[in-house]
């Protein structure tokens, strides 16, 4: 059977190692791919792919998917990537039929691997929602009981396949060395900051074993609101009530509410209250049995006094404010709440992709996203900031700016980590639901 997977550079990989790599019965012609600028046009390298693929697989843009599958006389298209609406899963499946092809979304046990230590799997329901600093949180509280503790993040493959097929990040050397993009550096340097070793790439099956030999305990931290590629002893998923409805409306974030054993209502600080009831009721309605706590993403300000009064450049977190589809993030809270005269629009000051991702996404607004895929987008966003006519940068990204750019103005950086409210607490939950399997560590 001739087969198609789309994809953007994650789990269109993973499905592919783990179902389709060595079975004779599916023949893999092509990736699509979507999300990630300039990855089209490369190829999933032979020394991933496997004996059956000798020359490796070709990946091209999405908007190719209806003439290969035609071109190719493909019979199956998977669909394999996340943070998307059901109406637009609906529509990339209508197109696909209409082109004489099967539309497939792969859930079985093959393409979740199993561990030899316990795992937590933190999910969200939608980019943005708050599973980095529940990450932390989480690696936190199983250090403090002296367990050693290692992070394995969802890909983010954005350079060279075969040298990022296992990647172990310990140190911000090992971020330099590969090469690593500001969407990366915003997942890895905070886990770094505290002390975690945090493990990612293509090929989950050699990460898995790579982690397993120095964790008594592995964090996966999920990208986008994909769902776990390791089979979870303790699954949570982040919500958010700056965006109800979505828990049911998105995909796969409904299936990781469904999954749930624990949904944390995160940012309910600055949420509405019957929107935090409105999702409240959603995943009791979803997943009864699943414990619901809520929580807060309290900000933190390194220097508020350089706010008040000032005409302010905000920089968000780069995928929460695109696909992620949020209008600001923590950057323009702070802005706000500090007496910021003015958030200055970044938008007449733009060059290159970052001007172009701007007509991509055009309700992002007077926001700067922390865009940086590759050294030449690093440039440009290097080069809007600049050239903005503001006092100083508000930045909201997890990432420091001052490690990737060199800028003109002065940068305030504005960080959050997460607390709950109440109880069941997350430590006193992972107690419960884990006490034996940690002993037993």
């Amino acid at each position: 059977m001739r087969v198609i997977i789309m994809g953007a550079a994650g789990r269109d990989f993973h499905n592919f190692n783990t179902y389709f790599r060595d079975n004779p019965i599916y023949e893999v012609v092509a990736f699509t791919a979507t999300q990630i600028p300039n990855i089209e046009g490369r190829r999933y390298p032979s020394e991933l792919a496997g004996g059956l693929y000798p020359g490796g697989i070709p990946i091209f843009a999405e908007a190719e998917l209806s003439s290969l599958i035609k071109k190719h006389n493909v019979e199956q298209v998977v669909f394999a990537y996340s943070d998307i609406s059901h109406v637009e899963v609906m529509h990339k499946a209508s197109l696909v039929l209409a082109s004489g092809a099967d539309f497939r979304l792969m859930g079985n046990s093959k393409i979740v691997l199993r561990s030899s230590v316990p795992i937590i799997s933190v999910g969200a329901v939608r980019t943005g929602s708050g599973k980095s600093q529940t990450t932390r949180k989480i690696c936190a509280i199983l250090r403090d009981r002296g367990l050693d503790v290692v992070a394995v993040r969802h890909p983010m493959p954005y350079g060279d396949l075969k040298k990022q097929a296992v990647q172990r990040f310990a140190t911000y050397d090992d971020l330099i060395k590969n090469e690593c993009t500001i969407e990366e550096r915003e997942e890895y340097e905070p886990l770094i900051d505290k002390g975690i070793v945090v493990y990612a790439g293509v090929d989950y099956g050699r990460i898995l074993r790579e982690a397993e030999k120095e964790a008594d305990v592995i964090v996966w931290d999920g990208g986008n609101n994909d769902v776990p590629f390791y089979r979870s002893d303790l699954h949570i998923v982040v919500a958010d009530p700056h965006r109800p409805g979505h828990e049911m409306t998105f995909h796969p974030g409904e299936t990781n509410v469904r999954m749930a054993d624990v949904v944390i209502i995160n940012k309910i600080q600055t949420a509405d209250r019957q929107d935090i009831l409105t999702v409240r009721e959603n995943i009791k309605s979803m997943n009864p049995d699943a414990t619901i706590i809520e929580a807060a993403s309290p900000i933190l300000v390194d220097r508020p006094d350089d706010i008040r009064g000032k005409r302010v450049l905000v920089v968000e977190d780069g995928p929460t404010v695109t696909h992620g589809g949020m209008t600001y993030g923590a950057g323009t809270i702070a802005a706000e709440d500090y007496g910021a005269e003015e958030i200055i629009d970044p938008r007449p000051y733009a060059v290159g992709s970052i001007e172009e991702m701007f007509r991509k996404y055009p309700h992002i607004g007077k926001l700067l996203p922390a865009m940086g895929y590759g050294n030449d987008q690093v440039r440009e966003l290097e080069d809007t900031i600049n050239r903005a006519d503001c006092d100083v940068v508000v930045s909201g990204t997890p990432v420091d700016l001052h490690r990737v750019i060199k800028v003109n103005k002065p940068i305030v950086r504005v960080r959050y980590e997460l607390c709950e409210i109440g109880h069941p607490t997350l430590e006193e939950i992972i107690v419960d639901k884990l006490g034996r399997e940690l002993k037993a560590t």
